[in-house]
């Protein structure tokens, strides 16, 4: 694409902002969202938790150091479109294989830069997230408008259908895609893998999971098969897990009824640990429900505290929906963590079961390994759990 073409976004409101087109020459609708995040551009973009969504970033200039072949977290770009104020025109990084714009353009994914974000972000924070428009093609604002306003919305659509395995699959502990980013001479500063005298084979049930996701299970200690997010409970005890974990995902988790059973299901039978959209699962399998965010939280920035130990973390997060707490008031969930910026629930466990959620990416090294003992966790759970059933079956040899 010519570097001088015409773009525009355009909101339901009315409200349009005319910028500079990069990546595909294309016409595309979704919600439109900010996320603050000074870094992690590449992450944002390939993290299947946005599909369907048309993301604005806060920082003034994105795209500086390029994109590379190692950090994607999924095949392709799952944004719908990107906005920003500044595209860089230099990708300065020894690790850069193209520019943001060839990215985009490979991945069929319009950009658009030269806005103001500042005004943008701002709109959404007071009315809420809006449908939008995005185009790098040549159409009138009033027809940008029209289109962000007929598109239907996400709320009550399944988008974890759009995102999730076809087919179960292992996780390779072995490939060069689990060895940890190091520069060398310095390996053994970055190699973050736990040594462990015996591992455990988990299920993950995957709404869009993240790669580094399974990065961090690996290194804790797990073997991970990955199944497609509707998979039955009978389907996942016949794999003869230690453990379950339950990914993150995009759009609304109340539709997902499929995943709510089977998660239900597994509940009193196997450990289980759920973040972002897997939080927000567990949610309505122990009773309750979610509700939509005005505008979200989206951004390595976000303040969490835990209501039980009083600890407090920085932390990644990037979802629209949140736990209700008014409907756990007659579940057996217990809130144990709150997001210190607005109040809303960011962590359960069960009361009785191995169980626990957060709804966070304790994978995204925002703090930077504030929330990565969440794994642990997650693995001695896991232990015990074993244990117990070894125990249990030797005493009745």
């Amino acid at each position: 694409m010519c570097p001088s073409q015409s773009g525009v976004l355009a909101l339901e409101d009315g409200s349009v902002f005319r910028g500079i087109g990069f990546g595909a020459s294309k016409t595309v609708v979704g919600e439109a969202v900010f996320n603050t995040s000074m870094t992690g551009y590449q992450e944002i973009l390939t993290d299947p938790s946005y599909f369907g969504q048309i993301v604005t970033m806060t920082a003034s200039q994105i795209g500086n150091y390029g994109i590379n072949g190692q950090d994607l977290e999924s095949d392709k770009v799952q944004v719908t479109a990107f906005v920003v104020r500044e595209l860089s025109p230099v990708a300065s990084s020894w690790r850069s294989g193209k520019t943001l714009s060839q990215f985009l353009l490979d991945n069929d994914v319009p950009g658009l830069s030269g806005v103001d974000t500042r005004t943008i972000t701002k709109k959404l924070r007071q009315a809420g997230v809006m449908k939008a428009c995005v185009s790098t093609e040549d159409i009138s604002d009033e027809e940008a408008v029209e289109r962000a306003r007929s598109w239907p919305g996400l709320v009550g659509v399944d988008f974890v259908k759009e995102v999730t395995s076809a087919t179960p699959w292992k996780w390779n502990s072995e490939s060069e895609e689990n060895t940890p980013f190091s520069v060398p001479g310095m390996e053994r500063f970055c190699d973050r893998r736990i040594q462990r005298d015996r591992k455990y084979h988990i299920v993950a049930l995957d709404f869009g999971a993240k790669r580094s996701i399974f990065r961090n299970l690996s290194r804790h200690g797990f073997e991970v098969t990955v199944v497609p997010a509707n998979t039955s409970s009978a389907e996942i005890e016949a794999m003869k897990p230690d453990g379950v974990f339950l990914s993150n995902g995009p759009g609304d988790p109340e539709p997902i009824r499929y995943a709510q059973q089977t998660v239900a299901e597994l509940m009193p039978k196997y450990p289980i640990f759920g973040i972002c959209f897997g939080h927000q699962i567990i949610t309505h399998a122990m009773g309750a429900s979610t509700f939509k965010l005005k505008f979200g939280h989206r951004g390595g920035n976000q303040p969490v505290k835990n209501v039980e130990s009083g600890k407090v973390m920085i932390t990644a997060q990037n979802h629209g929906f949140a736990s209700d707490p008014d409907s756990l008031a007659n579940t057996d969930a217990v809130v144990t963590e709150l997001n210190m910026n607005d109040n809303t629930i960011a962590g359960l466990r069960h009361r009785s079961y191995p169980v626990f959620s957060v709804q966070y990416h304790p994978e995204a090294a925002p703090g930077p390994n504030d929330a990565v003992p969440h794994f642990e966790t997650f693995y001695q759970n896991v232990k015990a759990f074993v244990e117990a059933r070894e125990a249990a079956e030797a005493a009745s040899a």
